[in-house]
């Protein structure tokens, strides 16, 4: 008999605990500030086991959305009209808005919002801070705020916290908590989706790191790894760019002395690759929202405490002087062609920051583009995949969505995508153009490759 009360004592306790569990799901409610490249993704994602609002200060955006289209193409209209809720009913799925009050109800605040760099590639941490204000205006006691944004070691707690605190009048780890879990988007993958790819986590307590933990844990089929502090997962983050970023520059020098040595760049590459341990890196132009951008932030905390940062600085010096590069390295050429430069009809292929993906943010095309015109060359862009209204608007440049119809005296292959590896270049080209191939994927069609 005892051993039977002990069976049901046991049996009782463990009933109780998932009763718990599935209470404490159902009491969930999350907010994701800011739907963008990562935000909507991960709105997305936790809308299919939770009830989630996903916020944005953009209306033309939340319009879209709400009639279940995704203009970054990173959520198929099936998958996000599967999740799409008309209303704040509460209910399992996502709704999206930019009205305040209808975040109020949420428990946990996820904060998604771009890190830019000023002209002089200083942090701006302004969307953060009105993210910040946001979450501080409807924030209640027992909330948890969790950053996903790629910082500094020491912004979560030393510059988004005591916005916080302000804004709602409520005390950091007394009333409210924080997290902080570096987002590990990649623009454009339909492989490595956000449930596919592992998600660090940390929390601003040891028990809300694992409640943090537990919360992506659910729905992360990569798992998780849960970091002891805040700072270690942001100083995890900023790193992991700014280590891409260094090979890249390491390899993009590499193409500058191989050129000169008339060595063909990607053969050595090829040839060295055989070895097991050596990284495949490959050269190019380093764009987008991270990896030209996340080793500054790194660098500015280092300066502020009296270290001046020698390999990452270098770094991206070489990888943002590589369009001005390229630009040389073809009208170089067409010189050597005796293509009159002043006047030339040049296209470029592609302006987004990297293939099959419409993202133009912090694109080092732009590089390319201007130093070409420097030379009074008359550039046309074209890409099928980059928004020509976006473009105008971020850089002031034209662009084109469809293939022009006609001929030019050099063709520069900026961007790799699908649809450029089908161009019949022969229709393209004037008598004695050349064909420049950036990213290196038009084996013998191109004239030269970085």
């Amino acid at each position: 008999m005892h051993q039977k009360s002990k069976k049901l004592d046991l049996f009782i306790n463990q009933s109780v605990h998932n009763l718990k569990k599935v209470q404490n799901k159902m009491n969930i409610k999350i907010a994701i500030i800011g739907l963008g490249y990562v935000g909507l993704p991960l709105a997305r994602l936790f809308s299919t086991k939770y009830s989630v609002i996903g916020f944005d200060i953009n209306q033309k955006r939340i319009d879209e959305l709400n009639s279940g289209v995704d203009n970054t193409l990173e959520v198929s209209e099936e998958d996000l009209q599967k999740v799409i809720l008309t209303n704040n009913s509460g209910e399992i799925g996502l709704f999206c808005s930019n009205k305040i009050e209808d975040i109020a109800s949420c428990n946990y605040y996820i904060v998604t919002v771009p890190t830019p760099v000023d002209k002089n590639n200083r942090p701006d941490l302004t969307p953060l801070y009105k993210a910040s204000e946001t979450v501080g205006k409807v924030l209640k006691k027992g909330d948890i705020v969790v950053y996903e944004s790629t910082v500094y070691p020491g912004v979560t707690e030393d510059e988004c916290i005591p916005v916080l605190e302000k804004i709602s009048g409520l005390k950091f780890n007394i009333d409210f908590f924080a997290g902080y879990s570096p987002e590990r988007i990649n623009p454009g993958d339909k492989e490595h989706t956000v449930e596919k790819i592992l998600k660090v986590t940390s929390g601003s307590t040891p028990e809300i790191g694992k409640k943090v933990d537990e919360l992506y844990r659910s729905v992360i089929t990569a798992g998780t790894h849960l970091a002891p502090t805040i700072k270690v997962a942001e100083a995890a983050k900023v790193i992991e760019n700014s280590q891409r970023d260094i090979n890249i520059a390491f390899v993009n020098e590499l193409a500058k002395i191989f050129n000169l040595l008339e060595i063909d760049t990607q053969a050595v590459l090829e040839a060295a690759g055989t070895k097991w341990n050596f990284l495949p890196f490959k050269p190019g132009l380093v764009g987008g929202h991270c990896i030209g951008v996340d080793p500054y932030y790194l660098a500015q905390k280092a300066q502020e405490k009296g270290y001046h940062p020698e390999i990452i600085l270098a770094g991206r010096r070489l990888n943002d002087s590589m369009g001005e590069y390229v630009a040389g390295q073809v009208v170089k050429m067409m010189i050597k062609k005796n293509i009159k430069v002043n006047g030339a009809k040049i296209l470029m292929l592609g302006i987004a920051f990297k293939e099959n993906c419409p993202d133009v943010r912090n694109t080092k095309v732009v590089d390319v583009v201007k130093a070409l015109k420097d030379f009074e060359t008359d550039v046309t862009i074209y890409d099928p995949w980059a928004n020509p209204l976006e473009v105008k608007h971020e850089y002031g440049i034209e662009t084109v969505s469809s293939l022009p119809n006609n001929t030019f005296d050099a063709i520069v292959l900026a961007v790799a995508h699908k649809e450029f590896k089908d161009l019949d270049f022969s229709k393209l080209k004037n008598q004695n153009a050349i064909v420049f191939d950036v990213k290196g994927v038009l084996k013998d069609l191109a004239d030269a490759k970085l």
